[in-house]
């Protein structure tokens, strides 16, 4: 025909002559194709021979490596949220985003999903100076015996004479008949708390198992719920899951809340060393490790310690902005394709230091935490984008920020949800990954919470592998990472950790390089990024998670919680209201 009209350029292609065994064999080779494909049985999701492994076969190394080494570049400056590092992170996701042909928001009319925060910059006192019943006086250091900042944005904040209190654990469970308080009156004093949950009684707080009781926010919260000035929760490498260090690097510098949080504040929130604490508590006559054991008990109740602290803090509060960078894949089937698969990591770190260290350094790259993890999503998209592949229902793509912060940008997400909650049929987050090569085990943190263990279990058995829970049940990772935000408003999730049984290498051998990892880089400036890592076992797992997240999208069903979980009523709820929406 192109031919033709050269040739006759005055005729139009209505004009052309067209044999009738040519219109007799074109019919026939389109009824071939249409019958082929019948045959088949290819859907729009898997349309010209595109398959699930076709995209697994598409995870890159290369790709892995190079987002990994632009994200981690001094350039970003650590991509503390509302900086320069974190505006150049935000347009590189944005830019792959486009690129990699993913569509808007429509109901956010942009890539970005901006929120406000409040940047709190804390100066406390150098010292703490506490005073007994009977005239007994101890101190202690900033920085090196504890850390404290504001507990809300007043430019100068007063604790005069205030009481300390011990509160166990400072939890209050109605479905475990607990209540640390009982009822005492705390307004104005300082309450002294264990990090952790009870888990003496397997019957009580799932025993060695850590739920959100045991975390530092919720904590905070049920201080401020009783009226206290101040909460100090006692630092122990075990019950924290890091060392004290960690505590210095992320609790000091500029804080940052939701502009927007509600409910009560107090006036401090602060940290203090177990060796601390311990002489602390012996100043008024207590023992720490008897202190212990009687929180234990549910008939536990809070012990005023005999000791008073005065101390202020100067803080300095300023609006700031950052955001949550989303993009969605359009799923292939018009009656699934208003449901939602999230993939998601967090693009942003600590930023960083006034100081620097002996090598000059005081830029927190934050390679493996958690540019590695946006890098994965980015390598999926890739990967899906050249693959061609369309699942049934609609992919959202979200990298969020200031995870660091309190998980703040997918807690934002999760409250002002672009796409309602109840649609979101399940949620695949990348925080942090392997980089010491092949696992014949996948841990899964939260397994059997949800459906997706089936997915999960599928594509490991694939792979070879055998699927473990959680391996460091005391650390409450589940409650540490975003999808606790989204499990909150209902939505199913798999975060997957770093498997300890590394092919080839001496039982023990993982968990060892790990713990050594986290003991030396986590949350510090060595968190950089390394060529000699062996990503080839992160390149197992993202296939794997390539293969959950896929599966969840073209799976009949959207994905549920296990009967009986935490989560199931949120769930139920939020179905509810994406239903009454329509």
């Amino acid at each position: 025909k192109v031919r033709y009209a050269k040739e006759n350029p005055a005729k139009t292609t209505s004009q052309i002559p067209v044999n009738s065994e040519g219109i007799r064999m074109f019919g026939y080779r389109c009824l071939l194709i249409v019958s082929q494909l019948v045959i088949l049985g290819v859907s729009s999701s898997s349309a010209w021979g595109q398959s699930i492994e076709t995209v697994q076969k598409k995870i890159s190394e290369s790709a892995l490596r190079a987002h990994i080494r632009f994200l981690a570049d001094d350039l970003l400056e650590g991509r503390g949220p509302a900086t320069q590092g974190d505006a150049l992170a935000q347009l590189y996701l944005e830019t792959q985003f486009q690129a990699n042909g993913l569509d808007i928001v429509p109901a956010i009319g942009s890539y970005r999903q901006v929120f406000p925060m409040l940047g709190l910059t804390s100066t406390p006192d150098k010292t703490w100076a506490f005073e007994g019943k009977e005239g007994q006086k101890v101190s202690f250091e900033y920085f090196k015996d504890y850390i404290a900042v504001a507990g809300k944005p007043d430019p100068r904040i007063t604790i005069k004479d205030a009481e300390l209190v011990f509160v166990g654990y400072g939890i209050q469970a109605p479905e475990f008949q607990w209540d640390d308080y009982k009822g005492m009156d705390l307004k104005g004093k300082i309450l002294v708390m264990m990090n952790n949950d009870p888990e003496s009684d397997p019957d009580l707080f799932a025993g060695s198992k850590r739920l959100y009781y045991g975390r530092w926010d919720y904590k905070y919260e049920s201080a401020a719920r009783q009226g206290a000035a101040g909460a100090i929760i006692i630092h122990t490498d075990a019950s924290a899951g890091y060392p004290f260090t960690v505590i210095q690097t992320s609790w000091t510098g500029e804080e940052f809340e939701l502009r927007d949080s509600s409910g009560p504040r107090m006036d401090m929130k602060g940290w203090m060393t177990e060796s601390a604490t311990r002489e602390l508590l012996g100043t008024g006559g207590f023992d720490l490790d008897e202190l212990r054991k009687s929180a234990e008990d549910r008939e536990f109740k809070p012990v005023p310690l005999g000791l008073r602290l005065s101390t202020s803090l100067e803080c300095n509060a300023r609006e700031r902005i950052t955001a949550n960078v989303l993009g969605v894949l359009p799923g292939s089937d018009p009656a699934l394709s208003d449901q939602y698969v999230v993939m998601m990591a967090h693009h942003d770190h600590i930023g960083m230091s006034a100081d620097r260290d002996a090598n000059g350094d005081n830029i927190y790259n934050g390679a493996i935490d958690n540019a590695s993890g946006t890098a994965a999503l980015l390598t999926i998209l890739k990967a899906i984008s050249e693959s061609g592949y369309r699942p049934k229902r609609s992919l959202l793509f979200a990298a969020v920020g200031a995870e660091e912060q309190g998980l703040l940008g997918s807690r934002y997400l999760a409250e002002n949800p672009p796409i309602p909650n109840g649609k979101l049929s399940a949620l695949i987050n990348i925080d942090g990954i392997n980089f010491l090569g092949p696992t014949r085990d996948v841990q899964v943190i939260g397994l059997g919470k949800s459906s997706l263990d089936n997915l999960v279990q599928s594509a490991a058995t694939k792979q070879g592998r055998i699927v473990v829970g959680d391996l460091e049940p005391s650390k409450g990772f589940y409650y540490r990472s975003d999808q606790f935000s989204l499990a909150k408003v209902g939505v199913p999730a798999v975060y997957l950790h770093s498997g300890h049984a590394v092919r080839n290498q001496p039982e023990g051998w993982g968990k060892k390089q790990l713990q050594a990892w986290t003991d030396k880089h986590y949350h510090q400036r060595s968190d950089q990024y390394d060529p000699s890592w062996d990503l080839s076992g992160a390149i197992e797992d993202i296939q794997l998670l390539t293969e959950v997240g896929l599966s969840a999208a073209d799976a009949p069903q959207m994905q549920s919680w296990t009967q009986g979980d935490e989560f199931e009523a949120a769930r139920k709820r939020a179905i509810d209201q994406a239903a009454a929406a329509r």
